[in-house]
């Protein structure tokens, strides 16, 4: 029987000659890495969907929730509740994390669509302050964080879950299909708030209409565990549990942390500019072009559903992309592009027309999708296979809890501090430049064989790798 040592050195060995399958043990069949794929992308869908709509109908629930006199006020307590929903995520990150590494990726998938879809739900059955007075704040904070724990343990589990079926060559490939799933999902909600505001009455919108996109979460969540329920479990996972007591053993997530702080701590550093430039460009900016340029709702909506299509359709070109020129070559052009376009894409955005809007937003969704497909690769291929769930998560959510759980909040209290439109963008273009100083320190993992051990190599200074 070969034993774990025999079969990481066969993985190293494999990739050292160039083996394009090396690390993606065992193989997976063509049909089989489709069907896992549309999977991890359906279930991403639903679960993205449902977070998505609450920031596509931010001021609906700021009147609807809270009572200010201050349209500023009600705006910022809406999105602290957004925020308060990703201090949740790194817990749920952690949670799922280390459930999913120790009872297999697919069962945790099916848990987490069940919990987004019935929070979300919930939001769409609640009463506004009118009725209710102050638990109607209190119980949409609940029902948020409900979502916000679910979400901490979606992304990296799909991400996981598909890229340890594809082969290592086409790993960013296949990978990209969750950062398309994330975009496509919030083109989704956009459209159907576009819909929603073209096709209702502004009164109507605001006393009922809003609930709509809510209350799909449900049937969208059925369909989500029906897919999810019917795949196997991923095969890397069942390689470590079969491996013996010793490699199968989850290690606990204090020992995660010690073994993969380091790499988990620089790998966060450069998931904060996506995190940042996904959330600026995919919710703050409807918001910013809403109610601190003035167009219209619908001219709004609809040109942010566009440039989310763009970006769901950049997404696997990017992909293709980021395999032949690699992780790190990737991370820094995506700081690059958003160093550069960040300022004059608010600028553009806020010349006050619907193809000023449109321009803004593509400008700043070539970085954005580039950054976020070169990150879901990074979370499998930077960590082992046996704490891989783990560790990703929590860098992950960590990282999006504290810059884009908070993106809309702060561009908001920016804006309104400087007097500046294009503040957000200030704010993009320096977290960028430290992002462009974290992806120098990450080592280039394109076509590395996924370990199944925690002694896979760490990052070091100069992005070389080092054993733990």
């Amino acid at each position: 029987m070969e034993q774990p040592h025999d079969l990481h050195q066969r993985q190293h060995t494999g990739q050292d000659q160039g083996d394009p399958s090396g690390g993606a043990a065992p193989a997976t069949s063509p049909a089989t890495l489709k069907r896992v794929t549309f999977a991890g992308f359906a279930g991403t869908v639903v679960e993205w969907f449902d977070f998505a709509i609450y920031g596509f109908m931010a001021p609906i629930i700021a009147t609807t929730f809270f009572q200010s006199e201050s349209a500023v006020v009600g705006l910022l307590q809406t999105f602290a509740v957004f925020a308060v929903a990703f201090a949740l995520r790194p817990l749920g990150g952690a949670f799922f994390g280390m459930l999913g590494d120790k009872i297999g990726r697919k069962r945790v998938l099916i848990i987490t669509v069940i919990i987004m879809s019935a929070s979300t739900a919930a939001i769409g059955l609640l009463p506004g302050y009118e009725a209710i007075g102050i638990w109607a704040a209190l119980l949409l904070t609940v029902a948020r964080c409900a979502q916000g724990f679910s979400a901490g343990g979606e992304y990296a589990g799909a991400v996981t879950y598909v890229i340890e079926h594809a082969p290592a060559h086409q790993r960013a490939r296949w990978g990209s299909a969750m950062p398309t799933a994330t975009f496509f999902a919030f083109a989704m909600a956009a459209l159907l708030s576009y819909l929603l505001a073209a096709g209702l009455s502004e009164q109507a919108m605001n006393d009922w209409g809003w609930r709509i996109p809510f209350l799909l979460a449900a049937p969208l969540g059925l369909i989500a565990f029906w897919i999810r329920r019917r795949l196997a479990e991923s095969p890397m996972f069942q390689e470590v549990s079969e491996a013996g007591t010793e490699a199968a053993e989850h290690a606990p997530l204090r020992r995660t942390l010690s073994e993969q702080g380091r790499p988990m701590f620089i790998l966060g550093g450069y998931i904060s500019l996506t995190a940042l430039s996904f959330y600026i460009f995919s919710t703050y900016m409807t918001t910013f072009l809403r109610e601190v340029v003035g167009l219209d709702a619908a001219s709004v909506l609809f040109s942010n559903v566009i440039a989310l299509v763009c970006a769901a359709v950049m997404a696997p070109i990017m992909g293709v992309i980021c395999d032949r020129i690699g992780r790190r070559n990737t991370m820094l052009i995506s700081a690059i592009l958003l160093i550069l376009t960040a300022v004059p894409g608010y600028l553009i955005a806020a010349n006050e027309t619907f193809a000023g809007a449109l321009v803004g937003q593509l400008m700043i969704m070539l970085g954005a999708v580039m950054a976020n497909v070169v990150t879901a690769v990074l979370l499998t291929e930077v960590f082992p296979t046996k704490v891989r769930y783990t560790a990703s998560a929590v860098t992950y959510n960590l990282s999006y809890a504290i810059f884009g759980g908070t993106a809309p909040f702060v561009a908001t209290w920016l804006i309104d501090a400087t007097g500046l439109p294009y503040a957000p963008a200030i704010y993009l273009s320096v977290i960028a430049i430290g992002s462009f100083c974290a992806a120098l320190l990450l080592p280039e993992t394109r076509g590395r064989a996924l370990g199944i051990g925690t002694d896979e190599g760490v990052i070091t200074a100069g992005g070389k790798t080092r054993s733990v």
